[in-house]
């Protein structure tokens, strides 16, 4: 006897309305950003900086992208993005790379075609890479004044393996 012969209709229908619904939630306004995915010692300190990050930066309110994760967070809208964890840029091998110091935190520097300017620290147990939007590159390192702190309680210095 074939137990799955009378399969209800109805099922598949309800599946897709569920599917549905949960496709026009409110976080659907929510920026996004991918997910390190970075190995147990590295997640260890991206937790602790994730801890303490502060609730503003530059003025503007936490609001982190989807999807949730302790290894992104983002300020306002268009967002200031956070990940940590992230890989060695390829260029800082490059000699001639721009960088920078904020605050007792060296960033690797770098616009992009975009206009964006994407941060990476340097020296650091984790890679902590900052993208600051078009929209927000008027403000200069400004939101680096604000995360340094943080990036210096939580991430130790030295090489990331």
């Amino acid at each position: 006897m074939n137990f799955f012969r009378h399969r209800p209709f109805g099922l598949p229908a309800f599946a897709l309305l569920l599917i549905a619904a949960a496709g026009c939630s409110s976080a659907d306004d929510a920026p996004s950003a991918a997910v390190p995915t970075p190995g147990a010692a590295i997640t260890k300190w991206c937790d602790r900086l994730d801890g303490v990050l502060p609730k503003k930066v530059d003025g503007l309110t936490r609001r982190d992208p989807e999807p949730s994760s302790a290894l992104t967070a983002g300020w306002g809208d268009p967002a200031i993005i956070l990940r940590c964890g992230v890989e060695r840029p390829a260029k800082m091998a490059d000699p001639e790379a721009d960088g920078v110091e904020v605050n007792g935190v060296g960033w690797l520097l770098e616009q992009r075609s975009d206009k964006s300017f994407r941060f990476t620290t340097t020296l650091r147990k984790a890679y902590v890479e900052v993208t600051i939007p078009a929209g927000r590159s008027a403000d200069g390192m400004a939101p680096l004044v604000s995360l340094a702190p943080a990036v210096k309680e939580a991430v130790p210095e030295g090489i990331a393996d």
